[in-house]
């Protein structure tokens, strides 16, 4: 552990996300062909902030931040500045310039921290972990193609806005570098388990049946951008930039503490729940292709682009066993209630759907079976309620048809029909999701430990 003075503290955020994808250097025009009209929010605009001069030249750097005595220079926050406006699509007015260089100098603080720990784990423990310049060419050349560019007009394109060429590389190698570093080192020791699995799709069974919402997000970490006023006033200038054209995914990438920042913050399909309340109770007042003004809650500042809305779908898949109490539908009052007292006492008996056959088997005059898997569309109507309601593990009360009484128990619950993912996908998903946890525990760490020195 590195003891260190810290001079300015900068709270525990995510990990950097100016990562450059293909969708960054995109044309405006086919951004928004491909998005769909740029989103608005329903309120009057503010009125438009004449554009902030350019900046001459500086005749001399100055030092704008020391971090662990690595100096960040003037120089390096301008072109880091001009760089997030290309990216982003940002325009520069007086009132978001403080913002984008706020934003900068973070993005750069974070790159030094990696960039020190992967060159101390390189030689502590003999191995490459920081990408070479073949493969950081390798990354141009991927860039251009997607956006059917060659490398060399992709690097024109950026020094016609003022960009050195080394400034991208540097933030493409620092974010490959550590990518592949949290990837390999904890990539491996991961293990989804069955049960995060099973219960992620009872999450979606269960809330199958309610509206869904198909969503991107852009998410300001109030303790990371100075507090819940800088959060707020950071997302109406982020609002105000896209009601002017700058494409959300761009704005995502750059501006976003969420781990969805690398997906240009595509958080695709969600139901009520699964996202603060704050941000529910905006997705029922939104259409799509609409933009939330921002969403405040407990620790930061949401904005929301809702891009499609469906209506819940009932298609739930449910795993059942029975034990069942024979009786003609004609029974007597009281072999109906004889048949329930023995149901009522053998149910706590049964602690798990592995035990129910082994338990029922004791007891005679009862079937034990196994119902299989089936949607709960197509069950009787007395069982489709008894499955809606439990959850997995749990077992109804004494359920009467006409051929008996019944004990069911719900062995696994799913969502059902096209839109359902796969298991690998989920599996990849809680994957992706653990790791870009650790990422952000582990920069923040380093943030702790590190002399960070603003001028």
């Amino acid at each position: 552990m590195r003891s260190a003075r810290s001079v300015t503290t900068f709270a525990a955020g995510a990990a950097s996300i100016l990562a450059l994808t293909a969708a960054s250097f995109a044309p405006l025009a086919v951004a928004q062909e491909q998005a769909g009209a740029p989103p608005r929010v329903e309120a009057p605009a503010a009125a438009p902030q004449p554009a902030a001069p350019a900046a001459p030249a500086p005749l001399s750097e100055s030092v704008s931040a020391v971090v662990n005595d690595d100096i960040i220079s003037s120089y390096d926050l301008m072109q880091r500045m001009r760089l997030l406006m290309a990216t982003s699509g940002m325009q520069p007015t007086q009132e978001n310039l403080p913002q984008i260089q706020q934003e900068a100098l973070r993005s750069l603080i974070d790159e030094r921290l990696q960039m020190q720990e992967l060159r101390r784990v390189e030689k502590q423990q003999k191995i490459t972990i920081i990408s070479t310049d073949k493969e950081v060419d390798e990354q141009v050349a991927d860039i251009a193609q997607s956006n059917k560019m060659t490398p060399d007009q992709l690097k024109q394109s950026l020094v016609q806005q003022g960009i050195g060429l080394d400034t991208w590389r540097a933030q493409l190698r620092a974010d490959s570098s550590w990518q592949s570093w949290i990837q390999g080192r904890y990539g491996s020791r991961l293990r989804i388990g069955e049960d995060q699995i099973k219960a992620y799709q009872r999450r979606l069974a269960e809330s199958a049946a309610k509206p869904q919402y198909q969503i991107s997000e852009v998410f300001l970490d109030a303790g990371r951008v100075g507090g819940m006023e800088v959060a707020v006033n950071g997302a109406t200038q982020l609002i105000a930039q896209m009601q002017q054209g700058a494409p959300f995914a761009a704005v995502a990438r750059q501006f976003s503490g969420s781990a969805t920042a690398a997906n240009g913050g595509d958080v695709g399909w969600v139901s009520q729940g699964e996202m603060p309340t704050e941000v529910d109770e905006a997705l029922e007042q939104l259409r799509p292709g609409q933009l939330s003004r921002p969403i405040q809650v407990k620790d930061g500042v949401y904005i929301i682009y809702l891009r499609d809305k469906r209506a819940g779908s009932k298609t739930a898949i449910v795993d059942l066993k029975q034990v069942a109490a024979p009786l003609p539908a004609n029974a007597t009052e009281a072999q109906i209630a004889a048949a329930a007292k023995l149901l009522t006492d053998l149910k706590p008996k049964i602690t798990s759907c592995q035990t129910l056959d082994a338990v029922a088997g004791k007891v005679d005059g009862l079937v034990a079976g196994d119902l299989g898997e089936a949607e709960i569309t197509d069950l009787a109507p007395a069982f489709q309620e008894a499955a809606n309601k439990l959850d997995v593990g749990q077992i109804s009360d004494p359920i009467r048809t006409d051929a008996g009484l019944h004990l069911i128990a719900v062995c696994g619950k799913r969502q059902g029909g096209a839109n359902a993912p796969t298991h690998d996908q989920i599996e990849n998903r809680l994957r992706g999701q653990q790791l870009a946890l650790i990422s952000k525990r582990y920069l923040r760490d380093l943030r702790n430990q590190a002399t960070i020195e603003t001028r």
